[in-house]
């Protein structure tokens, strides 16, 4: 056993930096090791019992991922791009995919309606990584994309509602779309109170004792109890999963909540994508490849076709559609999650065989998307087409991370500089650990969010980054965790500028020698505030003071370092 699971690891190693060079996510290294390593090639491991329950509990953290970028006040803000682009190019793309299937598959029409819609869906995890890579995110075509993908997202809602009725023998459009639209508006409606009124309250008391595992636990409880209660009322597990998501993404616990759950989830997620590599009947494909590889190529071709008609009609330019289109022209992992959901769930809305054929589409058009992306570009650089076509620079209205100044802290001296910048109009947001702290500060009007801002997760997940914070500063009043959250700063963000609050001069020493721009010594200043009052009304000069108060500051407060003792 040990030697199946070296060389298991070894592969999966393999094929992660592999994919890696090729700009092809981890989670295809996953299912291909699964491939590999099962029955139909080195025969390691059978689909057993267990790999099939890590494969669920995969299937519920990849549910639960989803809901949580589900933010209401996010689609809320991109509205306009999100139900205008993306809903026309999801329509589209499933207007162009029905005929087609419905033409050449024995499928009822409610089945050619699903698969279409599935097949409509992209890559999130694939095209985020490729728009971050690029630079594009916040270029026009990057916003353009970004709110399609949104828009995929949001559309689980009612793709998930349609697995009961898609368990159905019979189809009745107008009882279907009530259904559909009752669940979904019943979700929505459920996530908005819940979490406003039970959940906010009940991660309050698990955050008030700064547990990191009861945290954790309390995430993992949120979502096996979704899951149990949709099981309950006969709807699949994978709803309460999305739903539980879709709750805890309403809390303002939520990047704490991503950063904690993100890599228990990559975990989980890729026992899904290993046992599903290992379900693959690959007899079955060889034997159907010229099915395959038609497929492969007719839903790319369908699918750049559609989106980019869709980009041309709301005057998107030439160059940008053409690349929109093909970031976009795969399947996703959401289309894989719902075959395989149909599958454990017992619907036989289509045949097996049919099932394992779209679920190997779509994983090929996910592989063959960097690579077609890299063509273009090798064809855009060499001058062959598009030679004169520059990205267009980002526009920071529509931008939603556009904080410019964080806070970490939110004591006294956060609250007053949160304060200032308010009164300067500049956008912040403001981060601690003290969930009484967060509570009181959002009923008064302050951006702050609950998180620990030691966390390198929790701070990647506000957008601290070097081109688009202007400056973070670290008032905690504890030392060790100003000093690890500098470090994680500097690891992330090694151009930001960082501000700090020391309590005394041998902090503010600590935290310059690890890079922090200026380091205020509380001790020291509020002696010099003290002192300028004094020699005022004793008649001295403002300039004379300020003269002093410098010299008395010059070389790191090197006048005074003998003279006051540092508070421990």
């Amino acid at each position: 056993m040990s030697i199946a699971i070296l060389i298991f690891l070894a592969v999966l190693f393999l094929f992660v930096c592999t994919l890696r060079l090729a700009k092809i996510g981890a989670l295809v290294a996953f299912l291909l090791a699964g491939i590999i390593s099962g029955p139909y090639v080195l025969n390691m491991f059978q689909l057993t019992d267990a790999w099939t329950f890590l494969g669920d509990l995969g299937i519920m953290f990849l549910w639960f991922n989803l809901g949580l970028e589900i933010n209401m006040k996010r689609l809320w803000n991109m509205r306009r791009t999100i139900f205008g682009f993306g809903a026309a190019q999801v329509l589209m793309v499933a207007v162009m995919l029905f005929p087609v299937l419905f033409g050449i598959t024995s499928w009822t029409i409610l089945g050619c309606i699903m698969v279409s819609l599935l097949l409509a869906m992209s890559s999130t995890s694939e095209d985020m990584q490729l728009l971050i890579e690029r630079n594009q995110l916040n270029t026009n075509m990057g916003r353009q994309t970004f709110s399609i993908l949104l828009f995929q997202d949001l559309l689980s809602i009612p793709l998930l509602a349609m697995l009961p009725v898609f368990a159905g023998k019979t189809f009745n459009l107008g009882a279907t779309a009530i259904d559909i639209f009752v669940l979904s508006a019943a979700l929505i409606i459920s996530v908005v109170i819940v979490g406003r009124f039970i959940l906010n309250p009940l991660m309050k008391l698990v955050a008030r004792l700064k547990s990191k595992e009861a945290f954790l636990l309390a995430i993992m409880l949120n979502i096996v109890a979704w899951a149990i209660v949709m099981d309950f009322i006969g709807l699949p597990v994978g709803l309460g999963a999305f739903l539980a998501g879709m709750l805890l993404s309403e809390t303002i616990y939520r990047h704490q909540i991503s950063a904690e759950i993100t890599p228990y989830s990559m975990l989980f997620m890729a026992f899904f994508f290993i046992s599903l590599g290992m379900g693959l009947d690959l007899t079955l494909l060889s034997n159907n490849w010229y099915i395959l590889l038609a497929g492969v190529i007719g839903l790319i071709l369908i699918k750049f076709i559609a989106i980019f008609i869709v980009a041309r009609v709301r005057q998107v330019s030439i160059q940008d559609s053409v690349s929109i289109a093909l970031v976009l022209a795969q399947g996703g992992e959401f289309g894989l999650l719902m075959l395989q959901t149909i599958k454990t769930s017992g619907i036989n809305a289509l045949p097996l065989a049919h099932q394992e054929i779209l679920t190997a589409v779509i994983i090929l058009s996910i592989m063959l998307t960097p690579i077609l992306i890299t063509i273009y570009d090798s064809l855009r650089k060499s001058g062959k087409i598009f030679s004169n076509y520059f990205p267009v620079e980002k526009n920071r209205k529509i931008d939603e991370q556009k904080t410019e100044v964080v806070i970490c802290g939110f004591g006294r001296v956060g609250q007053i500089i949160s304060q200032m910048l308010i009164a300067e109009d500049i956008s912040y947001v403001a981060v601690d650990l003290d969930v009484n702290v967060v509570m009181l500060g959002r009923e008064q009007g302050f951006n702050v969010i609950y998180g620990d801002t030691r966390n390198e997760a929790v701070l990647r997940e506000i957008g601290v980054n070097s081109r688009k914070t202007k400056a973070v500063v670290v008032a905690l009043d504890n030392a060790n965790n100003a000093r690890d959250t500098v470090l994680t700063i500097r690891n992330i963000a090694p151009r930001v500028k960082i501000f700090a609050r020391a309590r005394n001069l041998a902090d503010s020493k600590i935290l310059l020698e690890e890079g922090v721009v200026e380091a205020q010594p509380e001790t020291i200043e509020s002696s010099f505030f003290l002192g300028y009052g004094l020699l005022s009304h004793l008649g001295i000069s403002e300039k004379k003071i300020d003269d002093l108060l410098n010299e008395f500051r010059s070389n790191n407060y090197e006048m005074v370092d003998n003279t006051i003792a540092d508070e421990k």
